[in-house]
């Protein structure tokens, strides 16, 4: 099958897309739901397969890239989940310490897609970190997408949250690192990455793509500056932002938010058709500037 763009399906099949995903529906609840869409000789089977992520054909740097250095960690994190997993990278000829980077991913776990973020992160020339959070329940499965979901599921959230502060401290110490942090994540990690900035006073710099929001008391304690990215049609998670931005404003954060046109949640991921090339560009040269910027001082 040909890969998909988001304007191949029915506006109706993405937002069934984004509950499943979401955990909103299951597996036959969203075929259910979508068959009532399907044309063209395209079943509701054959469009949750298209709209799944394709992991091998969007790779762009490779993990033996001789660029870079790559490894698994384990790490401490005694008031969380006890010890955890991330994937560590650095480009491999740096002469000295580097910014570091949290990396945090959707509510999948640690998938090929992030640990490829997390590589083009390090060609940039940052120390990147992208913590496993379901590291507890046997780190990303050998069963995908749809396993990973559920295990996400049953993960106790506030345990996580500390396994995702104690990742920082832990970047920060790094030897390769300068101990200047930012944190980037991506629909639930863009929701970590606004909560790591309510709780790591020393956060350099934090970039959400599509995040929850905290509390307005939460948002209080921000000292980071922000850049906040948005998809245009996120009905969910736009719903969120005049009070996140009214909190901002009133706490006098420094912050820059992008509402990308014509964009679908999940805009930047290249695994999936919901991504668009032109704004996830723009929206990487923003983030990769912003981080310069906060981080290299």
């Amino acid at each position: 099958m040909d890969r998909k763009t988001a304007a191949d399906f029915d506006p109706n099949v993405l937002i069934l897309f984004d509950a499943y995903v979401h955990g909103a529906l299951d597996r036959r609840g969203f075929l259910d739901k979508a068959r009532q869409y399907a044309v063209g000789g395209m079943s509701a089977a054959m469009m949750l397969e298209a709209l799944s992520p394709k992991f091998a054909e969007a790779q762009k740097i490779t993990k033996d890239d001789a660029r870079l250095k790559a490894e698994y960690i384990t790490y401490p994190s005694p008031n969380g989940s006890g010890t955890m997993r991330g994937y560590l990278v650095r480009p491999a000829a740096a002469a000295e310490k580097l910014p570091g980077i949290i990396v945090v991913h959707e509510n999948r776990g640690l998938n090929p897609h992030i640990e490829d973020i997390a590589r083009r992160l390090a060609l940039d020339n940052f120390v990147a970190f992208a913590p496993d959070a379901l590291t507890p329940l046997g780190g990303y499965p050998t069963g995908g997408e749809d396993e990973a979901r559920t295990l996400f599921a049953k993960l106790d959230q506030a345990k996580t949250r500390e396994d995702m502060v104690n990742a920082v401290a832990v970047l920060k110490a790094r030897p390769e690192c300068t101990g200047r942090i930012g944190a980037l994540g991506f629909c639930y990690g863009g929701g970590i990455a606004n909560m790591l900035a309510t709780r790591v006073p020393d956060l350099g710099a934090a970039v959400p793509f599509y995040g929850n929001t905290p509390t307005a008391d939460e948002t209080a304690r921000i000292k980071a500056p922000l850049l906040i990215h948005y998809a245009s049609t996120d009905e969910r998670i736009n719903a969120l932002w005049p009070a996140y931005e009214t909190a901002l404003k009133a706490n006098g954060i420094r912050y820059e938010m992008h509402t990308y046109p014509n964009t679908q949640h999940g805009f930047n991921n290249d695994t999936t058709p919901r991504f668009d090339e032109a704004a996830a560009a723009l929206a990487w040269t923003r983030t990769v500037d912003f981080f310069n910027t906060h981080l290299r001082k």
